[in-house]
């Protein structure tokens, strides 16, 4: 298996695995992201997000897509928006793998937090999670307008 960062070609690749996830959290037709999309803003001048991939005989069976974000408190963290391993090659170490490249990413950067939301009902993530040291908090919750929220709320402005 390789480790590597992605390129515009393993946007296909990237794209069927966000799919494959949308599908694992009970929201198979909620991805309206395209490769198109993908390439545009994850490789364009000012890039909007970073994918490590990995790859076992010629193919990719997994992605880490990451971007940076600014925390008041903190300065420069990164938000590991998804880590997405195929079903049928989970527990082949990929994820881990990939996890572990994203944390030495953030180390070298010199980020202050690496943060990411996992669904409450995933216990395997979650354990894993906490056995590599990370904080699963309780007393933050996550806030979201989408696209229809935001189209009503900018009618009124």
């Amino acid at each position: 298996m390789i480790i590597r960062q992605g390129t515009i070609t393993d946007m296909p690749a990237v794209l069927g695995l966000i799919k494959e996830l949308a599908t694992f959290e009970k929201e198979p037709d909620a991805v309206v992201v395209t490769v198109e999309e993908l390439v545009r803003d994850g490789f364009g001048n000012i890039p909007l997000f970073h994918t490590f991939v990995a790859e076992a005989d010629g193919e990719v069976i997994a992605m880490a897509l990451f971007y940076y974000r600014y925390s008041t408190w903190k300065g420069k963290t990164i938000h590991l928006e998804d880590l997405i391993v195929k079903e049928e090659k989970r527990g082949t170490g990929a994820g881990s793998a990939l996890y572990k490249e994203v944390i030495k990413f953030a180390k070298t950067e010199g980020v202050r937090r690496v943060e990411w939301v996992v669904l409450n009902w995933n216990s395997n993530a979650i354990e894993f999670y906490e056995r590599s040291g990370a904080a699963i908090l309780q007393d933050w919750l996550t806030v979201q307008m989408n696209e229809e929220g935001i189209t009503k709320f900018t009618l009124d402005l």
